[in-house]
């Protein structure tokens, strides 16, 4: 039976969050991945990126997986009411509810995450609790169908992680070597665990505006949940 996955495309998005999981995924037997929005118009990702719609909210399958990347454009998504109901109504029958990156804080602006345990990226992953998940510090957090990845990168571990569920864990293997994914990067900066003190100041002092805004975002829907 053929697999439906639909990830969330939007005005903003973080494209690595998106085309990471979407390159593993095109890449399974018998799977059709859909790139929803609300209407097919291109639309430009947080990087410029031009990146077209291939479902809407009004003819997108029931999707057998699910998926909210992050980026820029969370901010809003948060706060709309057309995306909410959409994620809720695929979400209710859907074998797989996953994010990616910040797309978790959708997830639980959405009522997803009360009482479950999930991860984000590490800049934004206090945000988690205020939204009622049990915040973790792993790269890939699977709470029974919920499967959250953290930030960026992290999608294409996430990605491969819910392969193995989906086609088997052979043909996950098969596809990571397709993929030659072998990270093996030229810094240990990776995660504010091995970076450098100085090199996680100042990627905090650079994201200090953009948690401001998005805190206050999550404080009015978590009054709202």
């Amino acid at each position: 039976m053929t697999l439906h996955i639909g990830l969330l495309v939007f005005p903003r998005v973080q494209q690595l969050d998106l085309t990471g999981p979407h390159d593993v995924f095109a890449s399974l037997p018998d799977t059709v991945v859909h790139l929803v929005w609300k209407d097919r118009a291109p639309l430009q990702s947080s990087s410029n990126l031009t990146l077209v719609p291939s479902a809407t909210y009004d003819d997108c399958p029931a999707l057998d997986v699910i998926c909210v990347p992050g980026g820029v454009g969370v901010n809003d998504l948060m706060e709309d009411r057309e995306t909410l109901d959409f994620i809720r109504r695929q979400a209710a029958g859907a074998r797989y509810v996953t994010s990616v990156c910040t797309g978790a804080l959708v997830l639980g602006a959405a009522g997803l995450l009360h009482g479950r345990r999930a991860t984000t990226h590490w800049a934004f992953h206090e945000l988690l609790a205020p939204l009622g998940a049990i915040p973790v510090r792993e790269r890939v957090v699977r709470d029974g169908n919920l499967l959250t990845g953290g930030g960026v990168t992290a999608g294409i571990d996430f990605a491969l992680t819910l392969a193995s569920e989906l086609v088997g864990e052979k043909e996950a293997q098969a596809v990571q070597l397709q993929l030659e994914y072998a990270p093996a990067p030229p810094f240990d900066s990776g995660s504010v665990d091995t970076a450098p003190a100085s090199i996680v100041a100042l990627a905090r002092e650079r994201s200090a505006e953009s948690f401001a805004r998005r805190k206050a975002i999550v404080d009015r829907v978590a009054a709202t949940l």
